[in-house]
């Protein structure tokens, strides 16, 4: 299983996952335009993208998704109040549901995790290929202890780390806004990421995204720090990091 951020961000969030039998996509946020480009630098065809995974209906994770359907008209993942929601927005698709908590497709098993943020439904995703695995959860204020197993000791983590605490109070958001964003449906912090990665990694952990990182609340250096500082209170050790772009694609991760 290989694994590219396209694009990550308040603005738009795309990920590209690739096996020997499928091409998908989590969430088209960005202009299709961009995600055409995108997997054109990869030597991918967008007619290759079979399936796409939505975690939930904010523009930032579907606003490319109408025009990307029309031109390669993909199976869509869904959840069953997001289906009504996103038919409403992007007209009629071929899609199918999350069943019982999961969903098969090909030789990837993608085992739902239900986030908490303000959109009618939202989701995160543990993906596994054979004995690969990845974890996927941005846009959420928390994260339900019951899931704290199944997160556990994967392969690779693309994290969300939204804010810096201080900066957000500090910043240009209304007040309103800034209490959203820390609220338990709005986004993890980088102290909350960075507490949930040192419960989470194990031996088998390869590597680790910082994605959904804020252009007004947030810095690379305030995550780094952030996270460094409680990898030195847990007595752990890791440096296997990078940090998603808004308008850059991450390398290609082989998990």
């Amino acid at each position: 299983m290989k694994v590219c951020v396209l694009s990550s961000g308040s603005k738009g969030n795309c990920t590209l996952v690739v096996t020997d039998r499928v091409k998908l996509l989590i969430d088209i946020g960005t202009t299709c335009a961009y995600v055409e480009k995108s997997l054109k630098d990869l030597n991918i065809d967008c007619n290759q993208i079979t399936h796409v995974l939505i975690t939930h209906n904010h523009a930032d994770h579907i606003k490319g998704l109408k025009i990307f359907i029309k031109k390669y008209n993909p199976i869509i993942h869904v959840t069953e109040k997001l289906l009504k929601i996103l038919k409403e927005e992007v007209g009629n698709f071929k899609y199918e549901l999350y069943i019982d908590k999961k969903s098969i497709i090909e030789d990837l098993t993608i085992n739902i995790i239900k986030t908490s943020h303000d959109a009618e439904d939202s989701v995160g995703f543990i993906i596994k290929h054979n004995s690969s695995s990845m974890v996927y959860i941005t846009d959420t204020g928390y994260i339900n202890s019951k899931y704290y197993d199944e997160l556990s000791n994967n392969n690779l983590y693309i994290l969300e780390s939204n804010h810096d605490v201080k900066m957000l109070k500090e910043g240009p958001y209304p007040y309103y806004l800034q209490q959203r964003v820390i609220s338990d449906k709005g986004h993890l912090s980088n102290k909350q990421a960075s507490d949930y990665l040192c419960r989470f990694i194990g031996k088998n952990t390869k590597k680790i995204v910082f994605a959904h990182v804020s252009e007004h609340n947030n810095t690379d250096e305030k995550v780094l720090e952030t996270f460094n500082q409680t990898l030195q209170k847990n007595n752990m050790k890791f440096d296997n990091v990078i940090i998603a772009k808004q308008n850059e694609s991450t390398e290609l991760i082989e998990v």
